[in-house]
């Protein structure tokens, strides 16, 4: 399936996020829109550590599903009603406290649901590593 263009660039993605959520305060930014969805980060801080020295499940899980849903937006313009309706992650390696990259790619895009492969990078010295350390695959039910 070849993905449909984006009809709202990283900006827009931006405005559209702040509209949504105006009294949540939102550490995630669209870093691209891409052929196939869009990139993501989500700086690490304090709150997103867990015991071990690694960065919480939780927190891998918000920019997973949030990179979902931006990169379904992306291509169907400012939906804000459209809701997960399936979430399954798979942690690979244990992740450095370190920002995580989202990379999100669209692999169907339907009139009434989107299905994302989302691969998520620490990123040291804001470079994303080679390593995958999370991969989840995430659906959104499109009203």
């Amino acid at each position: 399936m070849s993905t449909p263009p984006p009809v709202m660039a990283t900006d827009d993605l931006e405005d559209f996020l702040a509209a949504a959520f105006p009294l949540t305060p939102r550490t995630y930014q669209v870093l691209e829109v891409t052929d196939t969805g869009v990139v993501m980060r989500l700086p690490i801080a304090d709150e997103h550590e867990r015991p071990g020295g690694t960065v919480s499940g939780p927190a891998m899980m918000t920019i997973a599903d949030a990179a979902a849903w931006i990169a379904t937006v992306s291509r169907i313009g400012p939906v804000a009603l459209s809701v997960t309706s399936s979430l399954t992650i798979n942690f690979l390696r244990k992740p450095q406290m370190a920002d995580l990259i989202a990379r999100a790619d669209l692999l169907k895009l339907g009139r009434r649901q989107s299905v994302c492969d989302v691969r998520l990078y620490s990123a040291p010295d804001g470079i994303a590593g080679t390593d995958v350390v999370a991969q989840a695959t995430v659906t959104y039910a499109i009203p």
